[in-house]
């Protein structure tokens, strides 16, 4: 088994896909209309094992998650294998990292968060 996706709640499907696939640089999975929602996955490549669904709120509860998710930790983690290139990259992009790369025992990590407000690692495992 493995951990196949994790639900991200979004306020509109068209901005966090251009979000995700513009800014961040994710690919697309799938974008599939069911009529009352739409079944979006979004992955860091092509070949990511765990995807992200974007789900809009169907409720004023979830609503109120948006950003909040992970109550004000970083909750979600950007694994790369060339952390400089990455986080110039991202930089570059528009992504505003919420202090310096630091290196911690298990690697060099720098936090962002997102758009809506998720609190994210970039990280590079040692």
């Amino acid at each position: 088994m493995h951990l196949s996706a994790l639900t991200l709640i979004i306020p509109d499907y068209d901005d966090a896909i251009a979000y995700y696939t513009n800014t961040l640089g994710f690919t697309l999975i799938d974008d599939i209309d069911q009529g009352h929602k739409r079944w979006i996955r979004i992955a860091p490549s092509p070949d990511a094992q765990t995807g992200i669904i974007l789900a809009e709120p169907g409720t004023e509860e979830q609503s109120r998650a948006i950003g909040n998710q992970g109550a004000g930790r970083v909750w979600l983690f950007l694994e790369t294998q060339d952390f400089a290139a990455d986080h110039t990259r991202l930089t570059a992009a528009g992504v505003q990292f919420e202090e310096s790369p630091r290196r911690e025992p298990y690697g060099t990590v720098a936090v962002f968060s997102d758009t809506f407000g998720n609190r994210w690692d970039l990280i590079e495992y040692s």
